[in-house]
């Protein structure tokens, strides 16, 4: 069987289209939130099947001018503009000329301003934050919202305020392993592999997971992220949890990740973009249990992205590090 590896070709685009008419397998180039690079394998079929309730989910039809940021060997850059291929609407460069976008959520944060009133957004992301759904509302957009992974595609969504549900065809369980309320799913679309080293996904049957835990109720299902671990004094604390804890009081952006520690080994940070969200996130800490409060905090301009416009927690630890050695410790 062929293997297109669509990164490595001047048009990203153009190669998946030419492995769908000949049957290859698409081999994706990803780095995931975690930075360790994979390529995973997945039939072209796997996203064809998806494009319908892709479509109605964003609203692109023929006549739509579609804004897609970042590069198109990001696959969720890359799902968009070969679906706006096939649909065969126009992918535009300027985001005011636009009529839909496809960003994510640290994306919409940043540029959504520059976007026109009355477009359409689809952000693909675990986490919409609420003030960023206001701010979007309060500009005119308007706002769709999935959770997925490259080796799972669509797992939920929704528009609006309305929530993340299972997507159309797609089966949602959370389970105890491998940590508790782990989101697994059942669907065509998952991927069939990794061509090289192995990366995140699980398998139990025909169920999958990328390790990512969540909280569903009433249908609506709560994506809290992968849960990263930092080792404190013995102790394991997923980020995710800390995070949860701590978003409520937040009025911008944040991030919680690990540093650095020679007698701790690890210690629990906080990165902040607004500089009164340190008084306020510091105060809701106290309540944590101890393992469970940052010990570092920082303030910066805006938290480091990586090329896929995903929070890039490697820099944001070596960032404290680096400003703890300069004499930045706090």
């Amino acid at each position: 069987m062929e293997v297109v590896r669509p990164d490595e070709h001047d048009d990203p685009v153009a190669a998946v289209l030419a492995a769908h008419r000949v049957g290859a397998v698409l081999s994706l180039a990803t780095s995931g939130t975690s930075g360790t690079a994979r390529r995973v394998l997945r039939s072209t079929d796997s996203w064809w099947a998806g494009f319908a309730a892709y479509s109605r989910l964003s609203r692109v039809d023929a006549g739509a001018r579609v804004w897609l940021p970042g590069p198109d060997t990001s696959t969720m850059v890359l799902f968009a503009a070969v679906h706006a291929a096939v649909v065969g609407v126009v992918r535009v460069l300027e985001p005011g000329v636009a009529t839909h976008a496809c960003l994510t959520p640290a994306q919409l944060e940043r540029r959504g301003g520059d976007l026109s009133a009355g477009t359409m957004v689809v952000v693909a992301g675990a986490h919409l934050p609420g003030r960023v759904l206001a701010a979007a509302f309060d500009r005119g957009l308007g706002v769709a919202h999935y959770y997925g992974a490259a080796e799972l595609s669509f797992v939920a969504a929704g528009e609006g305020a309305g929530g993340l549900r299972p997507f159309p065809g797609v089966e949602i369980d959370l389970r105890d392993t491998p940590a508790p309320g782990t989101i697994w799913v059942r669907s065509r679309w998952v991927c069939d592999g990794y061509e090289g080293s192995p990366g995140a996904l699980l398998r139990e049957g025909d169920w999958a997971s990328v390790g990512d835990v969540g909280r569903l109720r009433d249908g609506v299902l709560e994506v809290l992220g992968r849960p990263d671990a930092v080792t404190t004094a013995g102790t394991t604390v997923l980020v995710a949890d800390v995070e949860a804890a701590l978003a409520p009081v937040a009025h911008g952006p944040f991030a919680v990740h690990g540093v650095p520690h020679e007698r701790l080994g690890e210690v629990l940070a906080v990165t902040v973009v607004d500089p009164a969200d340190r008084a306020r996130l510091q105060d809701a800490a106290r309540r944590l249990p101890a393992a469970h409060r940052p010990r570092r905090w920082r303030t910066v301009g805006a938290l480091p992205l990586t090329a896929a416009g995903k929070l890039d927690r490697g820099a944001l630890s070596v960032g404290s590090a680096a400003a703890e050695r300069a004499g930045g410790r706090s």
